[in-house]
């Protein structure tokens, strides 16, 4: 393992070793060797397989959980103050964030990292698929479990890695890659960039340490990457749902959650001329899933891979949990699950949902982060149009302090002034299972939307249901 990783002859300690993105990290770190211990606020199936690898995880933190490491890792979602922070650090114990762990676990390797503000995890899950369905082993990272390993990390053999670059607190910056994809840059992580400026310079930055001899793959719909693209001096392919991108697609059919397209793609940065590749099928639905796999297409054509594999990966994908996932699927109901928390994304996830077969629209919304609901509040109120009943509940903090004036309800109002007429409620979420079962109508479509937990409203409707 290089660099520091590599040097620790004591045990690598993880803090937040739980979350998506730490255990990943930690998955890897195992299956190469290195002794992990870690601790979390609570347990998890994340948490138990990682036990089941070897590692030693604690619940809580407390800082005789560092014990003599070597190194500690940290997430972005862990406090200065933190006991375990503090430990370390007084013991003079190297500590380093994820992303520069990820970076090292790198080194050596020929990358391809996955930005963007949203379809990250999907797009990188393809890539991810594409390269183990080709046979070219690759190491892998993404955030969050991808359906067909079972898994949101694996260790190659084959010198590829395939990872999710966060852009939440800049930390991507640390990454070097071979071949980049970035799928748009939207108003995002505010919070952290102040200003959405800064963040498109964040992203210039990353895609500027994309490898001279590589390739960044860009979404020719987003005004933003075009601008970027207009100072770039390296290769680049664009990709997107309109004529202009080097690889597009037509004749686009829309059936339940999945599609199909004609796939065109440039034949030369010389000319304007285009070559049909084929028909592709996709298990996803929605457009912005289809303008996610073409630039799979395009990293899968860049590598040489045989074309029929890569139709066959698309149409045999799987998804990632809490992505457009189907909980329960009954005569007379439909549950999903989706990570959906920024408004562009629920606007995405509620389109993509519509060519199914239902009467009603039950949407069930969990807002995530203070911050986020103050800076985008105004966006939130246009998001759920397609909702025919809309549920919403309180914040989900994710570690946040509250904001005066900041709540589910500040939303809850903002829709209402815009849509007098909806039919929609706030409730505390323990009151939203029996409220929906209560007014449950013959061929419902209940989709619970959140990156909390709101998860587990969607799982206790599926026990009610199962009944």
């Amino acid at each position: 393992m290089a660099g520091i990783l590599g040097e620790i002859d004591k045990s690598v300690h993880f803090i937040g070793i739980g979350g998506i993105g730490m255990s990943g990290i930690a998955h890897l770190a195992l299956c190469r060797g290195v002794k992990v211990s870690g601790s979390d606020l609570k347990e998890s199936r994340v948490t138990e397989e990682l036990r089941r690898l070897g590692a030693a995880i604690s619940i809580g933190h407390h800082p005789g959980n560092v014990g003599d490491a070597g190194l500690v890792i940290y997430s972005s979602a862990i406090r200065e103050d933190n006991p375990e922070i503090k430990e370390a650090r007084a013991k003079g114990i190297p500590t380093i964030k994820r992303a520069q762990a990820l970076a090292q676990l790198m080194q050596g390797e020929t990358v391809i990292t996955v930005a963007g503000s949203h379809g990250k995890t999907t797009t990188t899950s393809l890539v991810s698929y594409l390269l183990l369905e080709a046979g070219l082993s690759p190491s892998v990272a993404i955030g969050g479990i991808f359906k067909n390993i079972d898994s949101n990390a694996c260790l190659g053999k084959g010198g590829f890695f395939v990872a999710e670059a966060d852009e939440s607190d800049g930390s991507f910056l640390y990454y070097e890659p071979r071949y980049s994809i970035v799928t748009n840059i939207d108003r995002e992580h505010l919070d952290y960039y102040k200003d959405f400026q800064s963040q498109v310079e964040a992203f210039r930055k990353f895609i500027n340490k994309t490898q001279n001899q590589g390739c960044v793959f860009c979404c020719a719909d987003d005004v933003n990457l075009k601008e970027i693209l207009k100072g770039y001096e390296k290769r680049y392919t664009l990709f997107g749902l309109n004529q202009a991108a080097d690889i597009y697609p037509k004749n686009i059919q829309m059936k339940g959650l999945t599609s199909e397209f004609d796939c065109y793609y440039r034949v030369s940065h010389s000319g304007k001329v285009h070559k049909f590749l084929d028909r592709f099928y996709l298990s996803l639905g929605g457009e912005h899933n289809i303008s996610n796999s073409l630039a799979v297409i395009g990293i899968g054509i860049e590598l040489g891979i045989d074309l029929q594999i890569i139709k066959q990966v698309l149409s045999q994908y799987q998804g990632v949990a809490r992505r457009l996932e189907i909980k329960f699927k009954g005569k007379d109901a439909l549950v999903m699950d989706d990570y959906a928390h920024h408004p562009t994304e629920i606007k995405a996830t509620l389109a993509a949902v519509r060519n199914l077969n239902f009467k009603r629209m039950v949407v069930i919304f969990q807002p995530h982060r203070y911050t986020r609901t103050k800076l985008l509040l105004e966006e939130f109120s246009g998001s759920f149009d397609l909702a025919d009943c809309l549920i919403l509940t309180d914040i989900y903090p994710a570690g946040e302090l509250s904001i005066e004036g900041v709540s589910g309800e500040s939303i809850y109002n903002k829709i209402k002034e815009r849509w007098p007429g909806k039919t929609m409620y706030f409730l505390a979420k323990e009151k939203i299972k029996d409220f929906v079962l209560t007014n449950l109508q013959p061929q419902d479509l209940i989709i619970t939307l959140g990156a909390g937990d709101i998860v587990k409203v969607a799982d206790e409707l599926v026990e009610e249901l199962k009944r």
